[in-house]
């Protein structure tokens, strides 16, 4: 079978971009070991959506058929240092609507499947598993592990941090942990979140309260592997009891309606995004501590970036050729670098038990939030 492009990975990166090539004269083919199916009940993974990937999304038909009663805007945000810092973002005192959306994972990566397997010019191969990847001067051959063969002129790895296509392709890349579990749960709540997200830079990690429909919320508690297990290991109660405390119970009583899960942090940039018939896109490309909350941001920019350029690559251009998907490595190579620079100097700066850190950090938390030029320009660029 033969193909323009074959996207290898259907999670949220690489179906946005597959669908984001719907109107395009490219024939694209979408690899994927498992469809997503529905849940009983909400997804413990959830995004924080920017107002700019939500335009994204809007704009390749998807936003638009999400079930808008498992979406939670976000106005105002309450960032709390460990020795009294304080910085606070509203949607209205910067004359926007909202600062982000908070969705399920699963919600948005059924609703690009449901999009995809519309899509008269997209082949979704799935259940398929790849097997063997070579380049030639002309195509890629990627070898299914059924047997199936398919050439395409380019191939672009969205599988996931851990990608075997960017191994394949014989990019290697180097991990460094953060020695912490980012610990995920859904709760109710005993007040209302009135859609303020709320974040504790505290001494044992980064604990973050994101709104969700119905009064609920989402955390994530980035926080070193030893407390993270001993969270896992708590009963319900202990742990509702545990989060609730870490967040100066802000919002009252807190009840588990997911049980809470570990993933492991780390800090990945491989040594380039694009190479001869390859490009990296997603958590294939970068992976990024979630203090920030950019992680699958930059997966759709990703997406959006390089849909962008197939969509108005010339019918005399080789879209696969190295030369000119280096265009798509330079158009995100500065927002992955400084995002990733960023959330890696807080992590290490809030990490740090100095006391005078201490007191610099809180500080600057504080100033930034007498500055209203400066806060603003930070939602404006978060918003992105």
């Amino acid at each position: 079978m033969d193909f323009d492009v074959v996207v290898v990975g259907g999670g949220l990166a690489g179906l946005s971009l597959a669908v984001a090539l719907r109107t395009s004269r490219l024939a694209v083919a979408v690899v994927e070991g498992s469809a997503p199916v529905p849940l009983s009940g909400w997804d413990p993974r959830v995004y924080a959506v920017s107002p700019g990937n939500a335009r994204f999304l809007e704009s390749i038909g998807a936003w638009r058929h999400l079930d808008a009663a498992r979406i939670a805007p976000v106005e105002a945000m309450e960032i709390h240092g460990d020795a009294g810092g304080r910085l606070d973002f509203s949607a209205y005192d910067s004359g926007v609507g909202q600062l982000a959306w908070i969705l399920e994972a699963s919600l948005m990566q059924r609703e690009l499947w449901e999009s995809a397997k519309r899509q008269a010019n997209l082949t979704l191969l799935c259940p398929a598993r790849p097997q063997a990847l070579s380049f030639s001067a002309e195509r890629a051959r990627l070898r299914l592990a059924d047997g199936r063969e398919l050439t395409a002129r380019l191939v672009v790895a969205a599988d996931g941090a851990d990608s075997w296509t960017r191994k394949a392709a014989g990019i290697d890349v180097a991990f460094r942990p953060y020695g912490q579990l980012g610990v995920v749960a859904n709760f109710a709540c005993g007040k209302p979140h009135r859609h303020t997200a709320f974040q504790w830079f505290r001494r044992d990690g980064v604990l973050a309260y994101l709104p969700l429909p119905e009064n609920k919320i989402s955390i994530v508690w980035s926080t070193p592997e030893a407390h993270a297990r001993e969270l896992l290991a708590l009963s319900p109660e202990e742990f509702c009891a545990r989060v609730a405390a870490a967040g100066e119970h802000r919002l009252g009583h807190l009840e588990l309606v997911t049980p809470p899960a570990g993933f492991p942090l780390r800090l990945m940039r491989p040594p380039r995004s694009v190479a001869h018939r390859l490009a990296l896109i997603g958590d294939a490309a970068h992976a990024i501590h979630p203090l920030s909350g950019h992680g699958i941001n930059l997966g759709f920019k990703d997406a959006e970036a390089l849909a962008d350029m197939l969509n108005t690559c010339p019918t005399h251009a080789d879209c696969g050729d190295e030369s000119w998907l280096r265009g798509y490595a330079r158009r995100r190579r500065e927002e992955v670098v400084a995002l990733q620079s960023v959330t890696d100097g807080l992590q290490k700066l809030f990490a740090h038990a100095s006391p005078p850190v201490a007191l610099l950090r809180n500080f600057g938390l504080n100033l930034t939030n007498r500055l209203p030029v400066l806060r603003d320009a930070l939602v404006r660029y978060a918003m992105g």
